[in-house]
């Protein structure tokens, strides 16, 4: 068993009570040529969203036979590739749902209120004296809140708007919720250009793929009010970042709040440069109990699957047929 990245102790005492586990403790950082030989004897690996597990990698490892993401997403996972050679994938889904919620809604109201941007201006020491327009930012209470993309993770959001502040709470998504749930997030489903042209603050919380590759660009910022902001805690690549800071520098919208990236850990310099955004180093599901629940969850789809046949959580269920 290879464990590609430094986690918790506890993670890998529990792996090795099953498996010979070689782990990365260390954090080095591994090239796709390192990965492989690291792989080499390996029918398993405990994975995160920054190894690429592709068709090289799978035919330099004919042995591997399942990969556990320590995550939700898994667009690190050439997931054709993988059913082909009958290697399974797992992510974490559920685990880290409310408290990647509470993080969106934590950047929204950053964002809205010009939280780094003040910080920043105090910081520098240039607060001398009050004044009437001092940093002044959008309501966030009473205002229109729309999501883009309504999984587990947008639904928590939609009701920290409606219930707990009193938003407008409008959506758009591949496919309407059910009337109970609509009932229950207090949400209105739109199209996707009413969604841009309606919202005050827009969240983006859709998967990634090839499909949905910069589902937010030029194009569609030009939609949004003036006023707008927008948050994006999905993946990087959904948003165009060369778009988005120059929208953001030509004011086009009021502020962006960013916890991810197109080729992170990079960031496009153009966002360094500009005032009103708010950007964190993919947090969102950063509390010390849901990292620990979505390492155990990693974990236990190793052993559910290589130990019991019965994985929790697989993405190609069909490899196990």
């Amino acid at each position: 068993m290879l464990v590609a990245r430094a986690v918790f102790p506890e993670t890998i005492a529990f792996l090795e009570q099953h498996f010979e586990v070689e782990h990365n403790q260390a954090d080095a950082a591994w090239s796709k040529q390192d990965l492989i030989a690291r792989l080499q004897g390996k029918v398993g690996a405990f994975t995160t969203g920054t190894e690429r597990i592709d068709a090289e990698v799978l035919a330099a490892c004919p042995q591997l036979k399942v990969c556990a993401n320590m995550a939700v997403g898994y667009n690190n996972f050439d997931l054709p590739a993988m059913t082909a050679r009958k290697v399974l994938g797992t992510n974490t889904p559920d685990v880290l749902t409310e408290t990647t919620a509470d993080f969106g809604f934590a950047l929204l109201m950053a964002t809205a209120r010009r939280v780094t941007e003040s910080e920043h201006y105090l910081r520098a020491g240039k607060w001398t004296k009050w004044s009437y327009d001092m940093f002044a930012g959008a309501e966030v209470h009473g205002s229109t809140l729309g999501i883009l993309g309504m999984g587990r993770i947008g639904q928590g959001i939609a009701k920290r708007g409606a219930h707990g502040f009193g938003m407008n709470v409008i959506y758009h998504n591949r496919s309407r919720l059910s009337p109970a749930l609509e009932a229950e997030c207090k949400a209105r489903y739109v199209s996707k250009e009413e969604l841009l042209k309606t919202a005050d603050h827009l969240v983006l919380v859709l998967p990634y793929s090839a499909e949905s590759h910069h589902t937010i660009a030029a194009k569609e910022i030009a939609l949004m009010k003036p006023t707008a902001t927008l948050v994006n805690i999905a993946r990087g690549g959904i948003v165009d970042d060369a778009a988005l800071a120059q929208a953001l520098r030509d004011r086009k919208i009021a502020a962006a709040g960013l916890d991810v990236f197109e080729g992170e850990p990079k960031v496009h310099p153009e966002l360094l440069a500009v005032p009103n955004v708010v950007l964190t180093p993919h947090i969102a599901s950063a509390t010390v109990p849901t990292r620990k629940a979505m390492a155990r969850l990693a974990a236990d789809n190793l052993v559910g699957f290589l130990v019991n046949g019965k994985p929790l959580t697989p993405l190609n269920p069909e490899v196990l047929n």
